[in-house]
């Protein structure tokens, strides 16, 4: 790799492996902080609605500034709000810390993404968004698993202070390896929304919010999937969200090379074989193919990934880091529905429906990406 994406990358894996971690040490920080398990979830939420919300607002309040500097404030930030989380005294203060690192977190990922897309040749887009999102990869498969490790060895803060120092190597790695110069249009903040009007940019992040639905409620409820519909033992979670992490990373990065080739095509063949994959999991039960399956259910859903922020990128000239930060916030959005509309098919028709439910509205998603190629060959 060269030029900005290694050290972007780095930040990267630093950030999301402070979304990710908290799963890992929830119970360690209730315990320590005193609230219960249920209140110290809610850190996950606030992050959550953080991103949702303060992604789009911020970035087109930051709309125009040069991108470097801006990068390095966001970083910024980030540290600071990791390293008030090591050092907070109560839970509102580790509550607050989380809510600010979240705000910056989808504008640090719209302007990353843009820096690292613009070094890149125009036919190599898809690629370039699969290597960025590697460090997402990672922060699944390594990053949060040795922050749990840490917060066990060590404690929870020492968690924090690990990521901390994270992000500010990755902050030093921006201000020497990204070249400086780069600037968007200077607009005011009404003005970047309006590329929101955008037929067909809306319905790029349509298909992020509705195609990933499936995906995200089978991950939320993996371990309860894995336990009590596959009669797994409580010891195999472990080793098969692990093989599903490699999964992801592996089509991440195929995904990229497919998005550069024919991406609309790949989006729709993904899909596809993404319900088929959820349908097969419906059918098995305890087999090695369920094991093949959940590493299947990794790299498919992962690869229309890339494919589908190129296609946001491709739809908003005008604005492309308010469009891509508005695409994570749909894809935060989506998560957060993921997990409502699963604790309601599992009060409902039951655990085992979720497979079901999880194939239907992937079928949505294949729906929206027939519409999009349809109004693209149409244009």
């Amino acid at each position: 790799m060269r030029g900005p994406l290694p050290a972007l990358l780095v930040c990267v894996f630093g950030v999301t492996t402070g979304e990710f971690v908290l799963a890992g040490i929830l119970p360690a920080v209730a315990d320590d902080l005193e609230v219960s398990v249920p209140a110290a979830g809610l850190l996950v939420t606030a992050y959550a609605l953080g991103m949702i919300v303060g992604g789009p607002l911020l970035t087109a309040l930051t709309a125009g500034r040069p991108r470097k500097p801006l990068v390095l404030a966001l970083l910024a930030v980030a540290v600071a709000g990791n390293l008030l989380s090591a050092l907070a005294p109560g839970y509102g203060v580790l509550f607050a810390a989380r809510v600010v690192t979240a705000l910056v977190t989808s504008t640090f990922f719209a302007n990353a993404i843009v820096i690292a897309v613009s070094a890149a040749p125009p036919d190599k887009q898809g690629t370039t968004v699969a290597k960025l999102a590697f460090g997402m990869n990672l922060a699944m498969i390594l990053g949060a698993p040795l922050g749990t490790w840490i917060g066990d060895a060590f404690g929870w803060r020492a968690t924090f202070g690990a990521i901390t120092a994270c992000c500010t190597a990755g902050l030093v790695l921006v201000r020497w390896l990204v070249p400086a110069g780069q600037t968007g249009v200077r607009t005011r903040a009404l003005s970047e929304f309006a590329v929101l009007r955008d037929r067909d940019l809306i319905l790029a992040i349509a298909i992020t919010a509705v195609a990933n639905i499936g995906l995200l409620m089978v991950f939320t409820y993996l371990a309860p999937l894995l336990t009590e519909v596959s009669s797994f033992g409580a010891g195999a979670i472990a080793p098969m969200l692990l093989l599903y992490g490699v999964g992801a990373t592996v089509g991440n990065l195929a995904g990229g090379w497919l998005a550069d080739r024919a991406l609309l095509p790949s989006q729709l063949g993904a899909l596809a074989v993404l319900v088929a994959i959820f349908l097969g999991l419906w059918v098995t039960s305890g087999t090695t193919m369920t094991a093949v399956l959940v590493f299947a259910a990794g790299a498919v859903g992962f690869s229309v990934i890339p494919g589908m922020q190129s296609r946001v990128l491709a739809t908003a000239v005008a604005a492309p880091t308010l469009a891509i930060a508005v695409n994570a916030s749909a894809y935060q959005v989506a998560a957060a529905f993921a997990g409502w509309l699963g604790g309601r098919v599992i009060a409902g028709p039951g655990l085992s429906a979720v497979y079901l439910t999880a194939a239907a509205t992937t079928v949505l998603g294949i729906g929206l990406s027939a519409l999009a190629w349809s109004r693209r060959k149409a244009g």
